[in-house]
């Protein structure tokens, strides 16, 4: 019996999860697991052994690997979902992205706002991820009192993206006390951040 799983372009854990769903959904036989680059592949390769089951590479070209995996009678594991971690470091960039404002370009303003959480959801699944993500202006907003980005930064931070918010502009707009991800910093390191950067994408 072969199970195909399908993890192309999924960001991780959600490959190592779908390969687990797979192969407790079998007694014995195998899961074949497709992912698109390097990251997933050896995070599903990790799991798999972990678990006592045979795995290997069958099939590896730019933007497809394929993955075997054969499971045997009698073995079986408990782990859920939300136990499952990445071990294997998401690669990151050498680009910096400075937001200067709590919305995206001008006109509507809600749709500036509902532009800038897509923006920032988009990015959690992006790769590679920027080096860090500078919060100017108006942005620190983002890392304060706009609970629907922070949830999106607090990923970032997750994923080893660093987060830095400045710290006159959190003075000026009362905001200091309120921060609730990443770290303060100052327009030194903002200038030495930028200045180290492969490319800064400025946003808002």
């Amino acid at each position: 019996m072969v199970v195909n799983v399908d993890a192309k372009g999924l960001a991780c854990p959600m490959p190592v999860i779908k390969t687990k769903n797979a192969l407790e959904q079998i007694e014995s036989g195998i899961v074949e697991v497709v992912v698109s680059d390097n990251v997933p592949k050896e995070n599903v390769l990790k799991f798999a052994r972990s678990v006592n089951c045979k795995a290997e590479i069958i099939k590896e070209e730019k933007d497809e690997i394929v993955i075997r995996i054969s499971k045997e009678n009698g073995t079986k594991f408990d782990i859920a979902d939300e136990d499952i971690t990445c071990d294997v470091e998401i690669p990151k960039g050498k680009e910096v992205i400075a937001i200067m404002s709590n919305r995206i370009g001008s006109g509507n303003d809600e749709l500036g706002a509902v532009l800038i959480k897509g923006f920032l959801f988009t990015l959690t699944e992006s790769k590679p991820l920027p080096k860090s993500v500078l919060f100017l202006n108006g942005g620190v907003e983002l890392t304060t009192k706009n609970e629907a980005t922070v949830e999106h930064i607090k990923k970032l931070e997750d994923l080893g993206v660093e987060i830095l918010s400045c710290g006159t502009c959190l003075d000026y707009y009362g905001l200091k006390e309120e921060l609730k991800v990443g770290t303060v910093t100052n327009m030194y390191t903002i200038v030495e951040e930028m200045k180290a950067a492969s490319k800064v994408i400025t946003i808002g």
